[in-house]
């Protein structure tokens, strides 16, 4: 994932979300954070429950970009 310069930070309604979202996250590029927003965001309550779990068991080496269900949303959206 793309790092973004500090000084051109655009928000990004993560909280709305009603997850943790790792701080790193906060680092990333507006199009990089905007995709993780819109991959959260599209999440059913089974999903949102194992994307927890994920984070609790994992801790600091769970990574959204690196997770499964992260890169089978990007393959199903490029293929559209």
């Amino acid at each position: 994932m793309e790092r973004m310069n500090l000084k051109n930070k655009i928000h990004i309604p993560f909280e709305e979300l009603g997850l943790i979202i790792p701080s790193y996250v906060k680092e990333y590029s507006y199009e990089n954070q905007k995709e993780i927003y819109e991959y959260l965001k599209q999440l059913d309550t089974l999903e949102k429950k194992a994307f927890k779990i994920a984070q609790n068991h994992l801790g600091t080496s769970f990574h959204i970009g690196r997770s499964n269900g992260f890169k089978d949303w990007i393959k199903k959206k490029e293929s559209r």
